[in-house]
């Protein structure tokens, strides 16, 4: 047995003699004494401590713990009235200050609302659907000459080898056509929508609402589901369901099911009608298509329950594979690989690199939700640096309080309130500016984005914000001014200190930094957009009109419907293509020549044009010549660009051959200045050219620059209509086209150059609060130095020099921070601009300029004030 002197923790029994009822003191603590010697003895020294310290901490509770006296006589509805009342005295007493937070914090909260909305689109986007985790695309991995390409293609084989050899891992696996425009023909009305062929169980997928019909509606091989939207469309106010539509003009399909339109915040947002796949396959003459090189079909596949996504995923990595060896094909050289891409990637994640998933628009996602949250920052900094800079001018009054009776407690309550009121205020202002701006952000983003009035989440953030801001914003005065003593106080003895602007100097200094980041962010942007408009594209896209061939009418007379168009007088030149020129999405592989490495995987971007293509428009021929009318052979001949050229490693490729699998043995004939086709921020890919007026589907045409627009388009519609009467004719520009290759870029651009203003604009408000409140501070300095001779120059410059002097700071700060993030940026590209030094100049020079402008009223109104004013005692 211990023959120690029993005794528990001093620490423990301290905390229990300081809060407990001095009533109760002595009986409480005469039990806990006799119960610890009590365990002391039977159970030991440290369970006894432990004991004790957990009877201690359950004891501290109501009843027990000692009531606060001095609050007991005061009632807390006069209390808090008297708080608001004097707070909002103060708030109309100081206008400015209280119109510089109010709006400053507003505008930083309604950028910092805006950007979070949109956020939340892009992280909820798929989500409506329920099997949104069990959902997946089926895509695959193919090396070319040591490069992996990720393909979002399949070959329509790929959905039953899939349910065949791996039924317990798929609940459902289907094919689908690429989304894409038809027409529907119901009584005398026609009407085009977009739309896909798919397999029936789609409609279990993705849980299609079916507003009438049901989801076995695609079960009928010549039936059709339609959206809400396209229902209406159509039909008008007449029952869809049971009538007979014609499709293309070509196939009468039923209308089985209507269902509730798709939200647009999905990849399947303009998906409007679903039509069955065994039709597209019959009415498009694709039984035979069973080679499995033909990738151009869509897959999409959903495991089962009990199922992992990643182990499927690996499981059929070589389903293709397996199954191109066992066909004896020669495409297993390219090392097909198939993975599933889950649906909650789709959108976000959608970039490939390598076979790599390498990120895509979650970038951006990043990108805007810092963006918010540094505006977010910045209009808190001013709240905060205002408050602080004013609250050391309320000394006095804490003083005069405190003698009047006023308590330390009183006093931070009031200085909390005041806080909260000035962040309620500006809550509540920034949801007006919200719904205000929401429309041109709608636009700008491209959007459909509502405030989430009845989101109960949103209201719960909004008042965490308030609360965490406000008390943020109010510590400093309720803790630091309502500690001081008042007799030092009321003699004036009482003094801020040397260093206490310091912290506000480093909150001026962060905002900046983060201002001018933004600045040089939006200019870095811009001069990438410009940099690759500006990047020669070989060939010319101006007056060129693109129309897709709808009837085969224009493909079977196309010499009558070129000399027709010709005969007008509003067009140069005519000419068909496979696929648009902007977008050239054909590849091929299969090709032979003289001195190529027997292990190469070769492929090559390949596009079918008519003879006069090259003259349409106006492509640069380098060596050998252009495809004519006057050579019979021409059929059977290519032209190459540049980089074909060094793909193949022909010192002088035109006369020679290649061999193109069965499809026979073609001749260079001449070769082209690269042509930017595809994406403008990559590489020309190595391109073939060759003669076909049966598998084309473009028409471009070149308008006579003579004719004004409007009535070259007029008359091309007139022959249009001649060859297919039964299609309007449906047209853009190419140049038009090319453009909308920037369209994301602008779209970033523009959101950041108004971020970035709005950075720009509450850093200056703030500046604009602390340059009012130092001329103030500083009258009496400024009255005497006037009177001692200083000119309007010499104070101006006193007065703004050290704000300058924190903007060079912030700027100096800035420039390695932005130069490392957005050089990071621009690595996505591989055609990207120069990071110039003169846009950190310009950026810097800038805010340095703005920040003297800003200031400068302040300064100048303070240096221009008479002295004798200045220089009054009170």
């Amino acid at each position: 047995m211990n023959s120690k002197q029993p005794f528990p923790p001093k620490l423990f029994l301290r905390f229990f003699r300081w809060y407990c009822h001095p009533r109760m003191l002595d009986y409480i603590e005469g039990d806990l004494m006799e119960v610890y010697e009590r365990n002391f003895k039977t159970l030991g020294k440290r369970q006894a401590d432990w004991k004790f310290i957990l009877d201690v901490l359950l004891l501290f509770r109501p009843g027990i713990i000692h009531p606060r006296k001095p609050y007991q006589h005061l009632t807390p509805y006069g209390m808090y009235k008297s708080y608001f009342k004097i707070g909002w005295r103060n708030l109309i007493k100081n206008k400015i200050y209280s119109a510089i937070n109010i709006s400053g914090l507003a505008v930083g909260l309604t950028a910092a609302i805006l950007i979070a909305l949109w956020v939340r689109d892009e992280l909820t986007f798929n989500k409506n659907f329920e099997n949104y985790d069990k959902i997946a695309q089926v895509l695959q991995n193919q090396t070319f000459n040591g490069e992996v390409e990720t393909w979002w293609s399949q070959a329509r084989q790929i959905a039953p080898e899939l349910r065949n050899r791996y039924e317990s891992d798929f609940k459902y696996v289907i094919m689908s056509s690429w989304n894409g425009s038809h027409k529907f023909t119901f009584e005398d009305k026609d009407v085009r929508k977009e739309g896909s062929f798919m397999e029936p169980e789609v409609t279990e997928m993705l849980t299609l609402n079916m507003l009438s019909g049901t989801r076995a509606g695609l079960n009928d091989p010549n039936s059709i589901l339609l959206s809400e939207s396209a229902a209406k469309a159509i039909f008008g106010d007449s029952p869809p369901l049971g009538q007979a539509i014609l499709m293309d003009d070509k196939l009468e399909v039923m209308v089985t099911g209507v269902y509730e339109d798709l939200p647009r915040n999905s990849s399947f947002h303009d998906l409007t009608f679903i039509a069955p796949w065994d039709l597209y396959v019959s009415s498009e003459n694709l039984e035979e298509r069973t080679h499995w090189g033909n990738s151009w079909f869509h897959s999409i596949a959903q495991i089962e329950d009990n199922a992992d996504m990643n182990t499927v995923s690996l499981k059929i990595k070589d389903v293709k594979l397996n199954a191109v060896v066992a066909a004896g094909d020669d495409d297993d050289r390219f090392k097909p690989e198939i993975f599933l891409h889950p649906m909650s990637r789709w959108h976000l994640y959608s970039d490939f690199k390598n076979g790599v998933s390498v990120g895509g628009g979650i970038q951006y996602v990043w990108l805007f939700g810092l963006v918010g949250v540094f505006v977010l920052m910045l209009a808190c900094i001013n709240f905060i640096n205002l408050n602080t800079a004013r609250s050391e001018k309320r000394a006095k009054e804490v003083g005069i309080r405190k003698t009047l009776g006023s308590i330390r407690i009183q006093l931070i309550n009031q200085f909390f309130t005041e806080s909260m009121m000035v962040v309620v205020l500006s809550f509540f202002l920034s949801l007006v500016l919200a719904q205000l701006t929401l429309p041109w952000f709608n636009e700008v983003s491209g959007k459909q984005i509502d405030l989430l009035w009845s989101n109960p989440y949103f209201w719960m953030i909004g008042l965490c914000f308030t609360i965490i801001t406000g008390m943020i914003a109010g510590s400093f005065p309720a803790f630091y001014i309502s500690s001081f003593h008042p007799a030092r106080v009321l003699k004036g003895a009482f003094k801020a200190g040397r260093f206490s602007a310091i912290p506000r100097k480093i909150l001026v200094v962060a905002q900046f930094t983060v201002s001018i980041t933004l600045i040089i962010g939006t200019l870095i942007v811009f001069k990438q957009i410009q940099f690759t408009k500006n990047r020669p594209i070989g060939y010319d896209n101006i007056g060129v009109v693109s129309a897709p061939i709808r009837a085969a009418g224009i493909r079977e007379h196309f010499d009558a419907f070129r000399n027709d168009l010709q005969n007008s007088g509003a067009v140069k030149e005519v000419a068909l293509t496979d696929s648009p020129l902007t977008a050239t999405n054909v590849t091929n592989g299969g090709f032979t020549w003289e001195g190529k490495d027997p292990g190469m995987a070769e492929e090559f971007a390949t596009l079918r044009v008519t003879h006069e293509f090259g003259e349409m428009i106006d492509w640069q021929i380098l060596e050998g010549r252009d495809f004519s009318r006057d050579f019979a052979s021409d059929s059977m001949a290519f032209v190459i660009n540049e980089s074909a050229a060094r793909y193949l490693g022909m010192e002088d490729p035109v006369g020679k051959s290649l061999k193109w699998g069965n499809n026979g043995e073609y001749k260079i004939i001449g070769i082209v200045t690269d042509m930017v086709t595809q994406s403008p921020y990559s590489p020309v890919k190595q391109m073939l050219f060759f003669l076909n007026y049966k598998r084309v589907n473009m028409v471009h045409i070149k308008i006579n620059p003579d004719v004004s627009p409007t009535e070259a388009l007029g008359k091309i519609e007139t022959v249009f209509k001649k060859y297919d009467p039964s299609n309007d004719f449906e047209y853009s520009f190419v140049d038009q086209d090319y453009g909308k290759n920037f369209d994301n870029e602008r779209r970033i651009a523009k959101l950041t150059s108004a971020f970035a203003g709005l950075a720009m604009l509450i850093s200056c408000l703030g500046l604009f609060g602390l340059a009012s409140f130092i001329a103030e501070q500083r009258t009496k300095e400024i009255g005497i130095r006037k009177v001692m001779g200083a000119s309007v120059v010499n104070l101006w410059s006193m007065l703004s020099k050290d704000f300058a002097l924190l903007v060079i700071i912030s700027s100096l700060i800035s420039i390695p921070i932005a130069y490392h993030y957005l050089s990071s940026w621009l690595e996505n590209y591989e055609y990207r601009t120069p990071i110039s030094w003169w846009i950190f100049a310009a950026s810097g020079f800038g805010a340095v300029l703005i920040t003297l402008m800003t200031v400068s009223y302040q300064s100048l109104k303070a240096a221009l004030m008479n002295p004798v004013r200045s220089l009054k005692t009170e």
